[in-house]
């Protein structure tokens, strides 16, 4: 199974990519509806946070069904610098997805850290300042692959083709909500 694994996830027991993943159940406060505090998971292999945003390094990128090279690839990512959401690490494999949750196992040379992000609104404006009231530098088409270069509050500062802007976060996919980067 790859993709969808909350109802069993919360049963205890997941399988991904052909491995039994076993997570831990309910704390005893937990079942008594308290809530844990809130932690950051790592990833195993590189201790980065997961889930975490990167980007395609290339122009093309196999998303491969298991983490290895003789699985078949069930995606072909062609576009460079497109967003992309680390899952799960093995070894030297990141399982990936797009803004549509499509992916795979994909090989961690083809991924890069530089944050990007997707345009998912059509005519989005690219204002000077952030605030809604903000000059247009320039209006954005849906699909358009941006540099991040921050984010504060509801607003990221992004880089497209020599064009420097604020966007508003819900107009992009690739930075998560209240995440902060400068």
């Amino acid at each position: 199974m790859t993709g969808r694994l909350s109802g069993l996830a919360r049963a205890g027991a997941c399988m991904l990519a052909g491995f039994l993943v076993l997570t831990a159940g309910p704390s005893p406060s937990q079942a008594q509806g308290e809530t844990a505090p809130a932690t950051t998971q790592r990833g195993p292999e590189t201790g980065l946070p997961m889930p975490r945003f990167v980007s395609l390094k290339s122009a093309e990128g196999r998303a491969r069904r298991g983490p290895n090279l003789s699985h078949r690839v069930d995606w072909l990512f062609t576009r460079r610098d497109m967003p992309l959401r680390v899952t799960a690490e093995f070894e030297h494999w990141r399982r990936v997805e797009d803004h549509e949750g499509q992916g795979g196992w994909m090989h961690h040379a083809l991924l890069s850290g530089v944050r990007t992000a997707l345009v998912l609104d059509d005519m989005t404006p690219l204002r000077r300042r952030p605030h809604s009231d903000a000059a247009e530098v320039a209006l954005l088409e849906r699909g358009v692959i941006a540099r991040i270069l921050a984010c504060e509050g509801d607003w990221c500062r992004l880089r497209v083709e020599g064009s420097r802007g604020w966007v508003s976060r819900r107009a992009i996919w690739g930075v998560d909500e209240g995440e902060t980067l400068n």
